[in-house]
């Protein structure tokens, strides 16, 4: 079944290029379907290929989805045009009063801040509680995985010595419904310049490590009541965002190291090998499955 954009959405033209069962909102609102509907928090500054990178996934289930696309009216986006943000995004007040399946929080390049430093800390707040409250499942990724954590349980995030960057190897440490067909070890990109105190996040008991890496620590968090998905890594990166990220930071002249596990023999001029895709699709259609679809009390 399809997920449901509007007809001018940017991403639309890519998904139906990669045939990705979409469906426009006109044609929706014809059809006598309850779908399921998703918010998807965007805080990356790269607003269209992240919306691309989530649809792609939300769209590969056979459930109806139906997305509304939010942003913070309190940041003024540096990489976002005006007008996609006006045509295609809500904000907290536009959606204060709206009931979701289920709620997706990105990741945001303001991991080195403090967090009530983030210039939009108070309204992400009011999502978050937002969430908790009137959202039956929510899946936090990255940085918006760090911030439901320090929100929800106090648990901060720790500077790591330098980025952590590339394709990592991960454990199967529970079974769970969001794990459910994953091999015991799987891959996941990461980017990131921090992480969580293991030991800490132990000491929470509302909270089940599902995966994890000996060299990224923590990656798949899930709330007792599976009300709540963290992962601190990113299933939903396309082939080549790692290798745009790695370009870019070469020509800022930052001190970067090539992404692990990404390049054939760590060799950037070769095509990067993708060991993630199945592992991404499978987590976002078991999120939407077991957690929203099975879940949702109406």
């Amino acid at each position: 079944m399809p997920v449901i954009i509007p007809k001018d959405l940017p991403a639309a033209d890519i998904l139906a290029q990669e045939n990705i069962f979409i469906m426009h909102d006109e044609r929706a609102r014809s059809q006598d379907i309850r779908a399921l509907n998703i918010a998807i928090v965007n805080l990356m500054p790269t607003k269209i290929e992240t919306e691309t990178q989530l649809l792609r996934l939300i769209g590969n289930t056979p459930l109806q989805v139906n997305v509304d696309l939010i942003h913070m009216a309190s940041h003024k986006s540096k990489n976002a045009s005006t007008e996609h943000l006006k045509t295609f995004y809500k904000d907290f007040n536009d959606i204060k009063n709206t009931r979701y399946d289920g709620m997706i929080f990105t990741g945001a390049p303001v991991e080195t801040l403090d967090f009530h430093n983030v210039d939009y800390w108070d309204e992400l707040t009011q999502l978050l509680d937002f969430a908790r409250d009137k959202v039956c499942s929510s899946m936090f990724i990255c940085w918006g995985a760090q911030a439901a954590l320090y929100h929800y349980y106090g648990i901060n995030k720790i500077m790591l010595n330098s980025k952590l960057f590339g394709v990592f190897e991960h454990d199967v440490k529970i079974r769970r419904p969001i794990v459910r067909g994953f091999d015991d070890v799987f891959f996941a990109p990461h980017s990131r310049h921090t992480s969580w105190d293991l030991d800490e996040i132990k000491m929470i008991d509302d909270i089940e490590i599902i995966a994890s890496s000996t060299e990224v620590g923590a990656y798949i968090l899930v709330s007792k009541d599976q009300k709540f998905i963290f992962a601190s890594g990113h299933s939903e990166y396309g082939p080549m965002v790692l290798d745009k990220e790695y370009q870019r930071d070469l020509n800022l002249g930052l001190d970067i190291d090539i992404p692990k596990n990404y390049y054939p023999n760590d060799d950037p001029t070769k095509k990067p090998i993708v060991r993630w895709r199945s592992h991404g699709n499978l987590l976002f259609s078991n999120w939407l499955n077991y957690h929203v679809y099975q879940e949702t009390p109406y």
